[in-house]
């Protein structure tokens, strides 16, 4: 017994000295802080509230997350909202994502589409297909795009590698295609086998010489390759239009160096422009080089603001025929995406896709020119109403980047530009992305593309449309600030831009 007491004693006495030590160092911390901030001029709030005004930093990090979890409601938050991310989830993962006891969304908001359904619905199948889109038809290798939703511009860089696997695995499991992102041709985005769209930045990345010149030997190697289907030349991306592609030092390893041409651990920042292009004129001159390198159909990306530059454009192809027409253009919004970007110009250059894309395909139809050159739209398309309202106002095919992020883990924890992306989506840190499998994430991939293409045919059947692609303007109405909706080709018709001659937004 005396042993045992005198065993515990010490016990305590081993306790108690720890804590005492542990008191003693935080209080040291504490004081050594307190004069720290104190003696400071950097942060004035941690100047006159030494220690204690280092919390406000804390909780401003922490804001974000209590919000989305805790304070912020389903349908509030940006860039995309709770229940739009947990409808991708649930598809994803093969979940019903059925909803009782009424819609928890606000259709009064300005702005909102209202599918207008038929009385006499169709009979035939919801989950019919839709004709396949021809690209290229005056090149030697056309592509026919069947799938209504594909994976959207996103790099190996910016992605990680068990990431951009994942997507190209999944791809081929949908039958869906994939663009390969600025940054080059990576080995990953063939293993899966899907179809590729190569994307050409403006640093044009896997096909630049020396100089940052297109190498058109380099780019028929890439264009060889049977996965890769069609080029896409990137004028401008929504999230910073105007301004190259920038990948940090910190996630340029060896391997994405090696792939892009460039310097590893050194911020990879694409020029603004390619500089073989200054007008119309040469842009028709650069895609039609491309063209003529690769053999496949070639068109641009961009991001429209100015939009009197398109009818000089056209008139352009109508001097050189209508074979020196880009076979696609892809449209972005100017909202924003995948892309890490600066604030000023993701929030207020560029205008958002439900702006631009009846823009654009109203001009080409006005100039004849619709049926020639396919219009992709791409920009916060993740749901079935965005993907439908996009074909109503006249997209051939729908890309979209976020969406698919989502399918395969995305949090929107908004770190993509920091490599410490906590799904391992955008990290190249191997000890995040231990929970990203890509054979379990591209199954995930596969089940979005279906449940996105089953719900959009749901929607087209419900308006009393064939399919997806057989949505017209007069099949979706939108909500106006009187609390009446128009439907969308009576709204446009009296919002339609004037001729280039009479608008200041000539570009």
């Amino acid at each position: 017994m005396d042993f045992l007491a005198a065993f515990t004693m010490t016990g305590l006495e081993v306790l108690s000295t720890l804590f005492i030590f542990i008191v003693g160092l935080t209080a040291l911390a504490v004081i050594a802080m307190y004069f720290l901030d104190a003696t400071q001029s950097k942060d004035a709030v941690r100047h006159n509230y030494p220690v204690i005004g280092r919390f406000r930093e804390l909780f401003t990090r922490l804001g974000e997350f209590f919000r989305q979890y805790f304070f912020a409601l389903d349908r509030e938050e940006m860039p995309f909202n709770r229940a739009e991310r947990d409808w991708i989830y649930k598809s994803a993962k093969g979940r019903n994502n059925t909803h009782p006891f009424g819609s928890t969304r606000n259709l009064n908001l300005v702005g909102t589409p209202i599918f207008v359904n038929c009385a006499f619905p169709r009979l035939d199948e919801e989950a019919s297909d839709p004709p396949a889109v021809e690209f290229g038809p005056y090149t030697p290798n056309p592509y026919r795009a069947r799938s209504i939703i594909n994976i959207s511009a996103m790099s190996y860089g910016s992605l990680s590698k068990p990431a951009v696997r994942a997507l190209s695995r999944g791809a081929a499991m949908g039958s869906c295609y994939m663009n390969t992102g600025e940054g080059g041709l990576a080995p990953y985005h063939l293993e899966g086998g899907c179809d590729l769209i190569f994307q050409m930045g403006t640093a044009k990345y896997g096909c630049r010489d020396e100089a940052g010149m297109l190498d058109e030997k380099k780019l028929k190697a890439i264009a060889d390759k049977p996965e890769v289907k069609m080029i896409e030349v990137k004028l401008a991306q929504g999230a910073k239009p105007g301004k190259g592609g920038i990948l940090p030092g910190v996630k340029v390893t060896r391997e994405i160096a090696k792939i892009r041409g460039i310097p590893a651990r050194k911020a990879s920042i694409s020029p603004n422009r390619h500089p073989e292009i200054d007008n119309v004129g040469e842009l028709l001159d650069f895609v039609e080089r491309v063209r003529r390198a690769s053999g496949l159909p070639t068109g641009f990306k961009t991001v429209l603001g100015a939009y009197g530059w398109l009818d000089d454009f056209c008139d352009e192809i109508e001097r050189r025929g209508i074979e020196s027409a880009p076979d696609f253009i892809t449209l972005d919004g100017g909202d924003g995406g995948t892309g890490a970007a600066p604030m000023s110009l993701m929030d207020n250059v560029g205008l958002p896709l439900k702006q631009s894309l009846p823009m654009l395909t109203d001009i080409l139809e006005r100039r004849g020119m619709r049926e020639r050159i396919k219009v992709i739209a791409s920009g916060k398309l993740v749901t079935p109403a965005e993907v439908a309202w996009a074909y109503c106002a006249g997209a051939d095919v729908v890309n979209t980047a976020r969406g698919f992020m989502f399918s395969i883990g995305c949090i929107q924890a908004l770190r993509c530009h920091t490599n410490n992306c906590p799904t391992g989506v955008t990290t190249h840190k191997k000890s995040l992305q231990g929970g990203l499998d890509p054979k379990v994430k591209a199954a995930q991939v596969a089940r979005y593309v279906d449940k996105m293409r089953k719900d959009v045919a749901m929607i087209a059947h419900s308006a009393g449309a064939a399919h997806a692609r057989n949505l017209k303007r007069f099949h979706v109405r939108i909500q106006q600030d009187d609390g009446t909706s128009i439907p969308l080709d009576e709204l446009l018709a009296r919002r339609r831009p004037r001729p280039a001659g009479e608008t200041a937004a000539k570009g």
